[in-house]
């Protein structure tokens, strides 16, 4: 811990920076931005941020549409770490940021800053929960997509600054069940355009989804004219790029494990990984897991509280390499390098009108470090599975598991056929799609079985097929 003491610290409306700044373990309390309590106490979340003009860049959210959280807003810190709250800032929700190349404009917010800093803003979408930005798929040069967290897709242009709504996304994506009587609670966090698709995630997630009682997740991409539906899990983040690979990452989760999904060569294939918390299940508690490029064509991928490694390229149409690098229990909205720093956001306490009656003041701030120290946070330990209490059918294999980069491993089955099942154990240790077969198990009728590996026993991914059809669960446990 490095912790200096200062006597002096100067403080004004726009800019505060003590004259011998604060450090405790990567931390600085000067740069710690907070809501007032008046009219509500809500959250104050740092919802994105991004390197520009020679600042760092950021922007907070609140709880839902309201002008609570006053001193909130756009926010950046400059090389001496001096924190400005810009005056053309806005309370908000926002956790979208892309810069828009043709233009050479950061979008951040409902605010677009061109290189010099000067920032101008999309009025009309002030009062939109802005979660992401996307390219746009057929004028690129001169409009963007902006998603809503409420679904609202709008394209705005980065000149004019006009806006239109274009789609309203619980309606295309079939978001209404039941008939009328239940509607799903929108909460969209991810839009991502690449390979002549936008795609975009929904990430609503509660009991009756757990239950199997409703699927209110969404994975869908659009080109332009209709729209797909992906998947109908909990889905928190889709990023792609479009050099050195070119494949389109999707990060979510179900009850079974976490999940990742890869569009390649014209189509998806499903990865699992394991979790390392249950405190991010839940539709609000996912505040934002992102895949972020940290050093010079190396991402860093969030998931269920677990950070990896993800390289961006991709081998034979293949992902390999995913590797475990530790645990927390942080929420990091987003995070980022600047000037030879990792930058990490925060939402620290969140009183959302008082639901928590012991937190008080709303107030978020950044973590400053290295890459490397990503480490010491904790030793990646997980648990998930291909399967909980699934439908199986006899042959088909599960989708792959992650299986590298933990020490101790175990598997548990059940299922609830009248006679054994026969699970195959295979492992694909290259990577590459190269199934081999590693122990085939019987578990007893309507019965459970564990199984232990052996120390030091790896390999990239495991799957598992049954010999009949029945419902089953499979699960692993890292330690």
């Amino acid at each position: 811990m490095n912790c200096e003491n200062t006597e002096k610290t100067c403080h004004t409306a726009d800019q505060r920076r003590p004259d011998s700044a604060i450090n405790i373990s990567g931390v600085f309390p000067h740069l710690a931005v907070k809501a007032e309590h008046l009219p509500a106490r809500t959250e104050t979340g740092i919802g994105a941020l991004m390197p520009w003009a020679n600042r760092l860049w950021f922007v907070t959210y609140v709880a839902h549409k309201s002008r609570s959280g006053a001193g909130t807003g756009l926010f950046y810190v400059d090389d001496n770490l001096n924190l400005v709250k810009h005056p053309q800032s806005v309370v908000g929700t926002y956790a979208n940021r892309m810069i828009h190349a043709p233009s050479h404009q950061l979008i951040i917010g409902p605010h677009i800053i061109d290189i010099e800093g000067n920032v101008r803003t999309f009025t009309d979408l002030v009062d939109i929960r802005i979660t992401a930005t996307a390219k746009h798929l057929f004028d690129p040069d001169n409009k963007v997509y902006m998603l809503g967290m409420e679904g609202e897709l709008f394209e705005a242009d980065v000149n004019t600054l006009e806006t239109k709504q274009i789609a309203d996304l619980t309606k295309e994506l079939q978001m209404v069940q039941r008939g009328d009587v239940y509607y799903a609670q929108p909460h969209f966090k991810a839009a991502f355009t690449g390979q002549g698709r936008l795609i975009v995630g929904n990430n609503t997630y509660d009991d009756e989804d757990h239950t199997g009682l409703i699927n209110r997740g969404r994975l869908a991409e659009w080109d332009g004219d209709r729209w797909e539906i992906i998947d109908t899990a909990q889905y928190n983040e889709v990023m792609g790029r479009t050099s050195i690979g070119k494949a389109i990452f999707a990060t979510g989760q179900d009850r079974a494990s976490a999940i990742l999904q890869v569009r390649i060569n014209e189509r998806w294939e499903k990865y699992r990984l394991p979790k390392a918390t249950h405190t991010q299940d839940h539709t609000v508690t996912t505040e934002w897991p992102r895949i972020r490029e940290v050093e010079s064509e190396r991402w860093l991928m969030d998931v269920c509280g677990m950070f990896y490694e993800l390289p961006a390229m991709q081998y034979a149409g293949k992902v390999w390499g995913v590797r475990p690098i530790s645990t927390h229990l942080r929420i990091i909205p987003d995070y980022c390098s600047w000037n030879g720093m990792l930058v990490m956001a925060g939402d620290q306490t969140t009183p959302i009108r008082d639901h928590n009656a012991f937190v008080g003041q709303p107030q978020a701030n950044l973590w400053f470090g290295k890459t490397d120290d990503l480490w010491q946070w904790g030793k990646p330990k997980g648990w998930g599975g291909p399967w909980y209490r699934s439908t199986v059918k006899a042959g088909v294999a599960s989708d792959p598991f992650l299986m590298t980069g933990f020490e101790h491993k175990c598997v548990h089955f059940s299922h609830n056929a009248a006679k054994p099942v026969g699970f195959t154990m295979q492992v694909d240790f290259c990577g590459d799609g190269d199934w081999q077969t590693y122990k085939e198990l019987s578990v007893p009728s309507s019965g459970y079985l564990s199984y232990v590996f052996e120390t030091g026993f790896s390999a990239l991914w495991v799957r598992f097929i049954p010999d009949q059809d029945c419902e089953a669960s499979v699960q692993l446990a890292y330690t």
